[in-house]
Parts: C-alpha cells; structure tokens; sequence
C-alpha cells in the first residue's frame, strides 16, 4: 500500500518542484521555452495514452476476439466527451488566449487560469489511479514498475507545467509565494482523484478496460485541444515538434524499461 501512496504522490511532486522554479527563476519563460516545454508533455502524455493505458486496456479485453476494441472504443469517447463536458460547464481561460471559455462568470484571470490548468489535470489523476487500482487488485496483468513508470512519466511532464502556470503569473504581479501556491493547488487533484478511483477498486476492476481507455481519451483531448495548438504557435514550431518527440520516447523508454 505504501508504493501505491507513493506513487499517487508522485505527479503531484513534480507539479511542485516545476512551481517551486518561480523562486529560482528571475525571468518569465520565454515564448520558446514554454513551447518546448508544452512539447515536451505533450509527447509524454501521447506515449502514456498508447503504452499505459490504450494497449493495456485491448489487451484486457483479448478474450472478446475481434471485438476486443469495443471497450477501448467505448471509454476513448467517454473521456473525450467527458472533457468536452468540463470545457463546456467550468469557466476558464487558457495560457496566452485573450477570451475565457466556458459559461461567463466574473472571476479574476488569476483564478481562470489555474482552473484552466485543474481541469486538465484531472485525466491525469484518473489515469494513475487507474493503473494503481488494477495492481492492487491482481486481477488484470499490470505490474508495480507499469503502474510506476506512468506515474514517474506524469511527474516528469508535469514538472515543466507547473512553471508554466507559476512564473507566467509571478510576471504578471503575483508574489512569489502566491503563484507557487497556485501552480501546487492546479496539480492537488491529480492525488485526489487518483485516490478516489483506488477507493472504488472493487468497481474500476470489472470495468477496467472502459476506465484505462476514458483516461485515455481524455488525456489525449488534453494534448490535442490544447498542448498541441499551444506548441505549434507562431514561428519555429519545429522546437515543440523535437520536444515532443523527446518526451514521447523518454515515456515510451521508461515503460518499457519498467513495465
């Protein structure tokens, strides 16, 4: 139990080290430096979606034959649907974007921003607990080093995304202290709901090829609706191309050393 503590804790410790570099750090991120950085968890996050969670989640389903794609089919478009849906009812307002999206409400761009970045933090809790409630229960052919290696991917993407929100918002006036307390609070729902999915283990293993592929389908709504648009604007994109190919292969190596 306690390597399953430790790896729920995990992304959210490099949510913090990534916040922290706001007290390190004197200048705001370049425009390249965040596109790099976007790019490089991006390439994480799509190598986590094939690796951790789509493949493990056909193989699951291997003993319905030909049909053993429905479940991934199925809970793929639950997690883009169910991503929509939030981009539809949470207010928020994206890194960069002048209009906020969601329903209209008056709240401070400070606080937009950070439900921005918790909204698309939230696939990514599912998707660790997930894994870590099918290890616990033994049932389905998932091995602590799987289970650990999308956590550590997680933690490495989530790193350059904390300083992201963090010195971005320390530019535009925040203290220090305060846009570290926002980039940590943007990555406090990875634990939470990776917690949450542990909790009802006994009705994610039944289900567990829809859940791996609803996770999956969210966390790539994430990479596509905004760390890829985010990566590819403006001039010299091919730096957010070469730092998602890095990040793809830096997870894909780590699953395949670990799992």
């Amino acid at each position: 139990m306690k390597e399953t503590l430790f790896g729920l804790l995990i992304p959210f410790a490099g949510t913090i080290a990534g916040s922290a570099c706001v007290f390190f750090m004197r200048k705001q991120l370049s425009v390249a430096v965040q596109r790099a950085l976007t790019g490089f968890a991006a390439g994480v996050m799509t190598a986590a979606f094939v690796w951790s969670l789509i493949i493990p989640a056909i193989e699951q389903s291997s003993a319905m034959g030909q049909w053993a794609f429905v479940p991934a089919f199925v809970g793929f478009w639950a997690g883009i649907l169910f991503l929509l849906l939030l981009d539809r009812v949470v207010p928020h307002l994206h890194r960069r974007a002048n209009q906020t999206e969601g329903p209209h409400k008056r709240l401070a761009r400070t606080t937009m921003m950070v439900l921005a970045v918790t909204l698309h933090n939230i696939p990514e809790g599912m998707a660790v607990g997930v894994v870590y409630a099918g290890f616990l229960s033994g049932e389905v052919e998932i091995t602590a080093g799987g289970a650990l290696a999308l956590a550590l991917g997680i933690a490495i993407q989530n790193f350059p995304e904390g300083a992201i929100v963090s010195m971005p918002l320390h530019a535009e006036g925040k203290s220090k202290g305060r846009s570290f307390v926002y980039g940590v609070l943007c990555g406090a729902v990875e634990p939470i709901f990776g917690a949450l999915t542990i909790l009802f283990a006994g009705l994610v293993v039944p289900a567990m090829p829809y859940l791996l592929s609803f996770a999956a389908g969210a966390m790539i709504y994430v990479v596509v609706e905004e760390l890829v648009p985010e990566m590819s604007a403006g001039n010299h994109s091919n730096v957010g191309v070469l730092l998602f190919s890095a990040g793809f292969t830096v997870m894909m190596a780590l699953e395949v050393a670990l799992g």
